[in-house]
């Protein structure tokens, strides 16, 4: 039972429910990402590339091989550069944007003020002094 409630304990931490909340947000916001790359920075390269969709671009280093039937019996063996680069792209987009949104972040905070050193007082000896001194008079 103890470790049931260690382990509530432990979810219901401001932390834990912060950093899942933030893990949610950034899956939806990768799925932004990705549409973005896909659906409007991807097609003008692919044009300018002789329209072809980027993530098709690879350096084949085996052909498929093909059966009697045209079933493919053995795939084709390729390095798919295409899409490694636009997943690059992709990660570019993610950073630009955390680091605006950071940056948009940070502007909001509340920057702290040197707070003002407190008045030095009597060392330690001097009210030793007033105090015998105090004694003194009595």
């Amino acid at each position: 039972m103890a470790f049931l409630k260690d382990f509530k304990t432990f979810l219901l931490k401001g932390d834990i429910v912060k950093l899942s909340t933030a893990v949610i947000i950034g899956g939806a916001f990768g799925k932004i990402v990705t549409s973005f790359t896909n659906d409007i920075i991807m097609p003008p390269i692919g044009l300018a590339l002789g329209n072809t969709k980027f993530t098709n671009l690879k350096y084949v280093l085996k052909d498929a091989i093909l059966g009697a039937d045209g079933a493919v019996t053995s795939p084709e063996v390729a390095i798919r550069y295409g899409n490694f680069i636009q997943l690059v792209i992709d990660f570019i987009i993610v950073g630009f944007f955390i680091y605006w949104a950071l940056k948009a972040y940070e502007a909001t905070q509340k920057k702290e003020e040197p707070k003002p050193a407190a008045p030095k007082g009597p060392t330690q000896e001097e009210l030793l002094i007033e105090i015998r001194d105090l004694l003194k008079n009595k």
